[in-house]
């Protein structure tokens, strides 16, 4: 395509420079996490080719070592072109090819010159590679940030559970007065959510190290060696400790985007978890005088510029902030699948970017709602207070006067603002019975109780 200026210092050829000036979109580039990945794709790749005799031992020695250093983040200026670019990532896959070569050229020194397609591409297409790139920096980053983020969040959620066990409160359903509840079973329900969101990030990650690697162009393998999938997959689970292995099919594997689009639907069900349990906490928070106030959340910072004294739930607005990009990135990574049309999906770069963004943001908001919110929730005295006031008492009722009579004597108590203790008293039932009927720890628990349906 004739000649390219290509700045003095870089470690890249015209190709790149020329995918630099074709997309002057966005200005964001490939996150650290995708170039990681696709620079160990290239480890793994000379040291199988090595191996199957297609390099020689220093030349792949040479890609191995500049590849190693790519990966380790010594380069990451090298890779200049934005997101918004070849729908296959080709232009980021000959970014790297070229980077990689001239690392390796030099290190080989002399009139040794390593090709940044004949050599560090051997076997590989972008078709394959880039897939496999986005897959495995995702599944990276689930086992590195967001498995550890979540197991912070779950520990802290599962302390807060037993802390609270003793505290009895009223329930709600419909967000109004149901039976009591202990705020510790509450908070065991939120550590189960937790615990739920760990199995579903590990099933994401299982969609994920299935890679589409050795398919190279449309999926059927040409111009890489039989055995090179295999090995190639085999030293990149050795380079990543995951259990990465050949795609099955590889036709279905780059054709379509099957498998990122049910890792981030699991992504999407974990964010939205998160977005129940930290909305919990605020609406518990809600006051601290004239909401409900059974909880105070820990003040992190000054809440208004004109209300001395106002603190804020922000620990939890900044979470539900990203759980809607979390939901937008899920829509972005649903649509790229309109870019799979015949043998490739051409919307990869901006799936990769949107899977990985999901990933990062849900780590580190899960972290931070643990450290700078949960772990310094405290109870306060007013949901115990509240729980004699309840009118829902009257559900421990049911099976001594009937459904009807305990749903009038709640209702009377609505009307007069008395105790359900009281109206029943009135009605003749002994104070030890009552005692026993509406002792609010023993509601908290299975047993024979009143009422005939939900609610």
């Amino acid at each position: 395509m004739g000649e390219m200026a290509v700045p003095a210092n870089a470690l890249y050829g015209a190709s790149t420079q020329r995918a630099v000036l074709n997309f002057p979109i966005s200005g964001q580039r490939f996150p650290r996490r995708f170039i990681q990945a696709l620079a160990l794709i290239k480890q793994a790749a000379a040291e199988t080719n090595a191996d199957l005799g297609l390099l020689d031992g220093d030349a792949a020695a040479a890609i191995a070592t500049a590849a190693g250093e790519v990966a380790a983040g010594l380069h990451d200026d090298q890779f200049p072109i934005d997101v918004y670019q070849t729908g296959s990532g080709t232009s980021t896959n000959t970014n790297m090819n070229e980077v990689v070569a001239n690392l390796a050229s030099t290190r080989l020194g002399g009139n040794r010159r390593v090709h940044p397609n004949d050599d560090v591409n051997k076997c590989q297409s972008s078709n394959d590679a880039i897939p496999t790139a986005m897959q495995l920096a995702a599944a990276m980053a689930i086992e590195e940030d967001l498995v550890p983020g979540l197991e912070t969040l779950r520990g802290a959620l599962d302390a807060k559970a037993e802390e609270f066990w003793p505290i009895v409160k009223t329930g709600r359903t419909h967000l109004q007065d149901a039976t009591p509840i202990r705020l510790g079973q509450e908070f065991r329900g939120y550590a189960g959510q937790l615990e739920e969101s760990i199995r579903r990030a590990r099933s994401a990650q299982d969609e994920l190290v299935i890679v589409p690697l050795g398919g190279t162009a449309v999926g059927t393998g040409i111009n890489a060696h039989p055995g090179y999938a295999v090995a190639a997959s085999a030293r990149l689970a050795v380079l990543t400790g995951l259990d990465v292995h050949e795609a099955p099919n590889h036709f279905h594997a780059q054709a379509s985007l099957d498998a990122v689009i049910a890792a981030h639907g699991a992504l999407r069900t974990i964010g939205l978890s998160l977005w129940k349990i930290a909305s919990d906490v605020r609406l518990m928070g809600m006051g601290p005088r004239a909401g409900i106030g059974e909880l105070a959340l820990p003040e992190t910072q000054p809440g208004s510029s004109i209300m001395p004294g106002k603190v804020n739930p922000v620990i939890v607005e900044s979470l539900t902030m990203v759980v809607a990009r979390v939901l937008g990135n899920d829509a972005t990574v649903g649509f790229a699948q309109t870019g799979s049309l015949l043998e490739l999906n051409v919307m990869m770069p901006v799936a990769a970017v949107a899977l990985l963004e999901s990933i990062a943001l849900l780590a580190a908001s899960a972290r931070n709602f643990a450290e700078r919110c949960i772990t310094g929730v405290t109870a306060t005295e007013r949901g115990p207070a509240l729980v004699e006031q309840g009118l829902m008492l009257a559900t421990a009722l049911a099976p001594e006067i009937g459904y009807d009579a305990a749903a009038a004597l709640a209702k009377e108590a609505l009307k007069t603002g008395r105790t359900i203790r009281e109206l029943a008293t009135e009605r003749g039932i002994a104070a030890d019975r009552l005692d026993e009927l509406l002792d609010p720890a023993s509601m908290t628990e299975p047993g024979l109780g009143g009422g005939t349906g939900g609610g």
